[in-house]
């Protein structure tokens, strides 16, 4: 790592400005930051100068580990390429989702993720990795073995983040039938006999399992410190129980005005930079520029894309949602502090120098160089 780097002639992004200027790297900190004319050091040439992005919430590696039915690539090779492509990405922060309980649909087998996890601590300690990689658990807490699954990681450090899931028909995301035959049912291919038993084993044992399944992962997770978060709230009853857990993120909510109680009661909502780039949800669900519109949207999560995570800021500034330093600060300086990352996500003096070169002159922007701790990554 060079003990000094300057990066002139750039429009830096902070946290309430853009500044033409320079900055100063020493030791992998941001040690100075110059409004003025260049001086000496790596010319960015009027390119922005954002801070590296923070993804909370992405199953990308997943595609990577099984890119087809019944198929399982190597976890070392799986997550290379994952970093790969989120690096180039402009994230340098990436919380990597892993699927404890099956729903029905396309779980995984006790291990397989306590497997994966290991690949990320062993590959972050042999240094192959770009990013900084932490873990989110997506906990599907109407599946019977979500518990069982969990204890694999009650006492991992590289979790940050857990989410409270229930995709069972009538439950969150799926609040109607017909929802739930649209995604369920074609994916799966079930002839009218078998999807009806498919969905009422899924109806039962979201009844037998949700609720006492939610309350253990909520005290195991208060009890480390681990940032808890909802998922597909649809109802103001979601939100307040929700709350009462002490959950920091509202993942996805489906409705606006879910949406706007969990933002009135301090959660940061998330939706999908996807839902931003198409201007639509995949699954039917609610605008995310609505949700921008009406000042309730606090993070973009790529979720399947890691390129939309910073194409999606440009849309919104371009459209008049929200200023750039805005924008931004839905992929970086929020999504850190959710989960306790005081020490990046902003551009400032003393923070991480995670930084990302972004050249826009009109249409998708270009990364051109990134920077975790100020070490080159892409």
């Amino acid at each position: 790592m060079p003990q000094d780097l300057a990066l002139t002639n750039a429009r830096i992004v902070l946290e309430d400005e853009i500044v033409r200027g320079s900055l100063l790297i020493r030791d992998g900190s941001i040690a100075e930051i110059d409004s003025g004319p260049a001086g000496i050091g790596e010319d960015m040439d009027g390119d922005y100068l954002i801070p590296g992005l923070v993804e909370l919430h992405t199953d990308h590696l997943e595609s990577h580990y099984s890119p087809r039915p019944g198929v399982v690539w190597d976890s070392i090779a799986a997550l290379q390429a994952h970093d790969a492509q989120v690096a180039a990405s402009g994230i340098t922060t990436v919380f990597d989702c892993l699927r404890l309980g099956s729903d029905g649909d396309a779980g995984f087998e006790k291990g397989e993720m306590r497997a994966i996890a290991d690949a990320i601590e062993t590959a972050g300690a042999e240094d192959r990795l770009r990013a900084t990689h932490l873990i989110h658990l997506r906990c599907e807490v109407s599946a019977k073995d979500v518990l069982d699954h969990f204890e694999d990681f009650r006492s991992d450090p590289q979790v940050k983040l857990a989410s409270l899931m229930d995709h069972a028909p009538g439950q969150r995301q799926f609040q109607t039938l017909e929802q739930y035959t649209l995604y369920y049912r074609k994916k799966r291919g079930l002839s009218d006999a078998d999807f009806d038993r498919f969905v009422a084993r899924r109806i039962e044992e979201s009844r037998r399992y949700a609720a006492p399944h939610r309350r253990v992962i909520v005290e195991a997770c208060q009890e480390r410190g681990i940032a808890l978060a909802s998922h597909d709230d649809a109802t103001v009853e979601h939100v307040m129980e929700s709350r009462a857990f002490g959950v920091r993120l509202a993942e996805f909510p489906t409705s606006m005005e879910a949406a706007k109680a969990s933002h009135e009661a301090g959660m940061a909502v998330l939706v999908g930079a996807p839902n931003v780039v198409r201007g639509k949800s995949h699954s039917g669900n609610i605008s995310a520029k609505a949700l921008a519109n009406a000042g309730v949207l606090d993070v973009l999560s790529s979720d399947y894309v890691p390129f939309s995570l910073i194409h999606a800021p440009f849309i919104l500034a371009d459209e008049g949602s929200m200023s750039l330093p805005e924008s931004i600060g839905l992929v970086s300086a929020t999504p850190a502090r959710v989960v306790g990352l005081e020490d990046r996500g902003r551009i400032a003096r003393g923070l991480r120098a995670d930084l990302v070169r972004v050249r826009r002159h009109k249409g998708v922007p270009v990364v051109r160089a990134v920077w975790r701790e100020g070490r080159r990554v892409a």
